[in-house]
C-alpha cells in the first residue's frame, strides 16, 4: 500500500512537539499516512533524545525516543535565527497542519503563531497542546503530566482514605491530551474539507483530565457527592498466595452472594443486602475478602471467580501484559531492527483499521537526519545557510 492510499496520505504536518503529549499525537498521524516533519534544535533536538542525560548518538535515540517518533522525517532548523524562520514560513506555504506543545505564547513569540501562519497559507491548521489552556489565570504556567493530576482532583481519590495520595505512574494525561489533540486535527481537517479554510485547535492537560472525569464531575455538581469507582465495597485488589487479582463486585443482581460462594465463605449478603450498607461496613467485608484470598494462588481464585461469572483479572507486571498472547493477537507489538539500538520492539497502534495497518516506514529518526532531503524537496536552498541549519 502506498502512502497515499492511506487514510491521511498526502496531508503535510509540521511537527514542533517534543517529550509525550504531542508526540504521540503525530505519531498517530504518522501511523496512518500523514508526511509528519519533526523539526528539531539543531545539536539538542527533542527533550525525549536526552531523557538520560547522556548526549552520546545510542542515548539521542533511544529506546523512549524511538516509542513515539516512528514514520516521521526529522529536520535541524534553528527557529531562532532569520534563516531559519523563513525556512518554516516555507514549508508552511506547503503544507496542512502544525503541531506544538509549547507554554501558551512560545509559538507567538517564535512568530509561528496561527494568525502570522494563516497569512502565509489560510488552508494551515495550527494545533496547540498546552498545560492549561492558552488563556486564563495558569496558561503562564509550565504543563506537566502530574501537575495536571494534582489539579484536576486525579490524584486526590484514592481508592481508601487509609491508602497515601500518589502519583499516577503512567503518563495518564499527556496521552489523552495528545489522542485529544489527534481528534483535533481530525475535526479540522474535515471542516477543511467543507470550508477550504484552516484554524486553531487547541487541547489542554487541564481540560483533558477534567473532561475524563465526566461522570464524577456531574455526581458532584447535582448532589455534591464524590463519585469513585476505586472506593466501592465490593471492589478491591487483594494478595493471594502467590500473587494479587482484582475484582470488580458490579454490574451483578447478587455480586455480595456470589463474591461469597467463589470464596466459600458464608453468604454475607442477607446482612449487608445493598449498597448503602456494604458502603458503611466496606472495611469489615473486604477484611472478610483479603483473608480468604491469602490462602490459594492467584489462578485458582480466577477459576472459582470466573464460575460465579464475576469480573475478575490478575494484577500483572508491564512485562507479562507484553508476553501474553492476548496482546500478540490485537497486533500491538511491532518489531524494528533499528540502525543505532538495533533491535526494539515497540508499541503498536490501539486503533484497527482493516484497510490501513500501521507499518514502520520511516525508523525513528536520527536528529537533523533529513534535513537535507526536505531542503531539496521543498525547495528551501535559498534560506538553508549555516545559522539556520
Amino acid at each position: 500500500m502506498t502512502t497515499l492510499n492511506l487514510p491521511l496520505g498526502g496531508i503535510r504536518v509540521l511537527d514542533f512537539t517534543q517529550v509525550m503529549m504531542g508526540p504521540c499525537a503525530t505519531q498517530m498521524l504518522a501511523d496512518f499516512g500523514a508526511d509528519v516533519i519533526k523539526i528539531e534544535r539543531p545539536g539538542e533536538g527533542d527533550l525525549s533524545r536526552n531523557f538520560f542525560g547522556e548526549t552520546s548518538e545510542e542515548a539521542m535515540n533511544n529506546a523512549v525516543f524511538a516509542s513515539l517518533n516512528r514514520n516521521k522525517r526529522s529536520v535541524e532548523i534553528n527557529t531562532k535565527s532569520e534563516a531559519g524562520r523563513q525556512m518554516i514560513y516555507d514549508l508552511v506555504a506547503q503544507s496542512d497542519v502544525v503541531v506544538d506543545n509549547f507554554r501558551a505564547g512560545v509559538m507567538k513569540r517564535l512568530g509561528f503563531d496561527y494568525e502570522t501562519l494563516a497569512k502565509i497559507n489560510p488552508a494551515i491548521i495550527c494545533a496547540s497542546g498546552t498545560g492549561f489552556g492558552e488563556v486564563g489565570p495558569y496558561s503562564h504556567k509550565g504543563g506537566q503530566d502530574v501537575l495536571a493530576q494534582a489539579m484536576t482532583g486525579v490524584m486526590e481519590k484514592t481508592q481508601d482514605p487509609a491508602v497515601p495520595k500518589s502519583i499516577y505512574p503512567t503518563t495518564l494525561c499527556d496521552y489523552t491530551a495528545g489522542m485529544h489533540l489527534v481528534q483535533g486535527i481530525l475535526a479540522a481537517l474535515l471542516a477543511r474539507h467543507k470550508t477550504g479554510r484552516g484554524q486553531k485547535v487547541g487541547v489542554s492537560l487541564y481540560d483533558s483530565m477534567i473532561a475524563m472525569q465526566m461522570q464524577e464531575a456531574a455526581q458532584w455538581s447535582k448532589h455534591r457527592e464524590v463519585l469513585n469507582w476505586a472506593a466501592m465495597p465490593l471492589t478491591g485488589v487483594f494478595d493471594t498466595s502467590d500473587g494479587a487479582v482484582v475484582v470488580v463486585g458490579a454490574f451483578k443482581q447478587h455480586p455480595l452472594r456470589d463474591i461469597c460462594a467463589a470464596l466459600q465463605i458464608e453468604d454475607l449478603s442477607p446482612d449487608y443486602p445493598n449498597l448503602s450498607v456494604q458502603r458503611v461496613n466496606k472495611a469489615y467485608l473486604q477484611g472478610r475478602f483479603r483473608d480468604a484470598f491469602a490462602t490459594n494462588t492467584t489462578a485458582h481464585w480466577i477459576t472459582r471467580l470466573e464460575a460465579q461469572d464475576l469480573l475478575c483479572a490478575p494484577v500483572r507486571s508491564l512485562g507479562e501484559a507484553l508476553d501474553d498472547p492476548q496482546t500478540v493477537a490485537n497486533g500491538m507489538l511491532v518489531d524494528i531492527d533499528h540502525p543505532i539500538l538495533g533491535a526494539v520492539t515497540l508499541v503498536g497502534s490501539p486503533v484497527h483499521l482493516s484497510d490501513a495497518p500501521v507499518v514502520v516506514r520511516h525508523m525513528p529518526p536520527r536528529l537533523g537526519q533529513h534535513t537535507q532531503e526536505v531542503i531539496r524537496e521543498f525547495g528551501l536552498t535559498a534560506h538553508a545557510r549555516k545559522e539556520a541549519v
